[in-house]
């Protein structure tokens, strides 16, 4: 029997993945058009259920980290983890509040353990990302940064500069930044207190 789409299906951001022969009702493309999910129709045997959150990634980039998501998605996957791609899906413009944003929610509503942000310097897209609360998103460079967050600031976003790594640079620190755990300790109380500083706004 083939599977009929409804917008019910339509997840709040990211992409879905359906069978090559389903059945997308009309309510279920004017859905995913509003919330940005891009529809990818594969093979059946291509379609793996949903992963648990923490073997998921949420992954978005804007025109200027569109290249760059592409290559780091194949990488993430290569880690065995699963991929929440929240676009962009070609290289027209688009503004890196957005992007960032959809990553940052997915992170912060624990759909997804952690998420990579993509633009031009990266820097845009941190900020916007740490507006959404329980996000603590940092923006690396090297491997040396990639693992400092981690370890001491327990960082649940990465943000990447397309325009200011190349391609290998970029795949290292992500690589390092999936691999480094939070060493908790002493700098369990200092998150605490980034916590609290958020908490206290949010009144």
């Amino acid at each position: 029997m083939r599977r009929v789409i409804t917008a019910g299906d339509i997840p709040a951001a990211g992409e879905l993945r359906i069978p090559l022969d389903a059945i997308v009702t009309p309510s279920a493309r004017e859905t995913a058009a509003a919330r940005g999910v891009h529809i990818v129709e594969l093979p059946a045997d291509q379609i793996s259920a949903l992963a648990a959150p923490d073997k998921t990634i949420a992954l978005g980039a804007d025109h200027g980290g569109f290249r760059l998501k592409e290559i780091l998605k194949g990488v993430l996957e290569s880690l065995g983890l699963e991929v929440r791609d929240v676009g962009v899906y070609e290289e027209k413009p688009a503004d890196y509040p957005d992007l960032a944003l959809k990553v940052a929610e997915l992170v912060a509503a624990g759909t997804a353990t952690r998420g990579v942000a993509i633009d031009g310097a990266g820097i845009g897209s941190c900020m916007a990302a740490n507006k959404v609360p329980g996000i603590r998103a940092a923006l690396c460079y090297d491997k040396a940064s990639a693992r400092n967050s981690r370890e001491h600031n327990d960082s649940n976003v990465l943000t990447l500069g397309a325009r200011l790594l190349t391609e290998s640079q970029a795949e290292e620190v992500l690589r390092t930044w999936i691999a480094t755990p939070f060493a908790g300790g002493r700098h369990q109380a200092r998150v605490d207190k980034i916590v609290a500083i958020e908490r206290r706004f949010l009144k």
